[in-house]
């Protein structure tokens, strides 16, 4: 990340924090030659049109470029871009579309009337975990749902391999607000107190852990709220200390854009951007979004997610996928991605040392070598039985 400060050791002064550097990054603009691999550039935003690039990341050459671009835009660049078509099939979102809104549905008679965390009970619907929960419901749906080598990959070009996939849902009736602006996880999810105690080199660290996404199940006109961006925004080193002051939030809402999306769409974003979902203000738009907290497996996600039981549920269909070649192996390795755990630690190394190599086996190389080998369901489930209680502390 691009150094607009003098302090690279040390801690941020919230009321050091200088507005004019802040307005003078906002105000660039987005060089086309440093996106060549985009269709369009929209408000600063490189939109990529992956019913034309889909085939690039079948190759690890072109593969590679590709996520470099994605890369480069969202550290150095504005720090978002879509993936216009990101689903080349739309039909397995309206599959999906229905399971979320039958839980939705129950969830309300269990518990009452819903809500969002930043909105009026009742204008607004969110499924926690909602990447568990469809697994849940109808594991076959969620095996083709996360079969997506586009979304595997801006994932994997942030993040890199072995990445912890969270997942919720956000339904926003017409009349729903729109949020203050803000950063995201990790520090973005620590009061303003807490988050200065950490020193600078953490405050550049923490957006390179996370990764934010949403996945577009209707299609989303401006008037339906789409989320609110402020390319460029990443590169304000202070960030994290400033965008609680009125004076940035005001800058915010002068200058940030908004772009329609498309069912099959999805828009990926540095967790540093200063962003905020924006108000319905449409007739009758339900805006449905599938919001995605990816986490680097260096860093901790924020939902507990049970990885096991996921894993045990989607191994039969993944295998039927296997055997009659409905996925690709890409594919396949992106549902596999999504579901099981990718990182050896923490472990109990005393139960569980490394056989081979200098890491135990992970989840993820378990459930692939089990396809590989025709494993039965019965003797995977053993093998995953047996690995949570190989790291279970004592």
């Amino acid at each position: 990340m691009k150094d607009h400060t003098k302090n690279r050791i040390g801690y941020f002064d919230t009321n050091a924090c200088d507005l004019n550097v802040f307005e003078a990054l906002i105000g660039q603009e987005l060089n086309p030659a440093s996106v060549p691999l985009a269709s369009d550039i929209q408000k600063n935003t490189p939109i990529y049109d992956m019913s034309l690039l889909r085939t690039n990341l079948e190759d690890m050459v072109t593969r590679r470029q590709l996520m470099t671009e994605w890369a480069q835009v969202l550290m150095n660049g504005s720090g978002v871009l879509v993936l216009r078509n990101g689903y080349d099939d739309s039909g397995v979102l309206d599959e999906a579309t229905a399971v979320y809104e039958a839980i939705i549905a129950n969830e309300k008679l269990a518990n009452g009337v819903g809500g969002d965390h930043f909105a009026a009970s009742d204008s607004n619907d969110r499924i926690w975990n909602s990447l568990q929960k469809l697994c849940e419901e109808a594991p076959d749906i969620f095996l083709r749902y996360f079969a997506n080598i586009s979304v595997a990959a801006v994932c994997e070009a942030w993040l890199g391999p072995n990445y912890q996939m969270t997942a919720q849902i956000n339904l926003v009736h017409p009349g729903g607000a729109a949020q203050q602006p803000h950063r995201d996880y990790h520090l973005g999810f620590q009061t303003a107190e807490v988050s200065a105690e950490y020193p600078v080199h953490v405050h550049d660290l923490s957006p390179t852990l996370t990764l934010q996404g949403a996945l577009a199940h209707c299609d989303m006109p401006i008037e339906s709220g789409p989320t609110k961006l402020l390319p460029f925004s990443q590169l304000f080193r202070a960030g994290y200390a400033a965008w609680r002051r009125s004076d940035f939030r005001a800058l915010f809402e002068e200058q940030y854009i908004q772009l329609p999306l498309a069912k099959g769409d999805a828009i990926f974003f540095n967790p540093a951007l200063f962003h905020a979902a924006g108000a319905n203000t449409s007739d009758g738009i339900h805006r449905m979004a599938n919001l995605l907290q990816v986490s680097s497996a260096f860093g901790r996600a924020m939902e507990t997610v049970n990885r096991q039981k996921m894993c045990k549920l989607l191994y039969p269909f993944a295998i039927a996928s296997h055997a009659n070649s409905t996925l690709s192996p890409c594919e396949l390795s992106a549902s596999i991605a999504a579901v099981a755990e990718g990182y050896s630690f923490p472990t109990n190394l005393d139960r569980d040392p490394p056989q081979i190599g200098i890491a135990p086996e992970t989840q993820q190389a378990l459930f692939a070598r089990a396809i590989a080998e025709g494993m039965n369901e019965k003797k995977f489930a053993v093998y995953l039985d047996r690995m949570a209680v190989n790291q279970r502390a004592e």
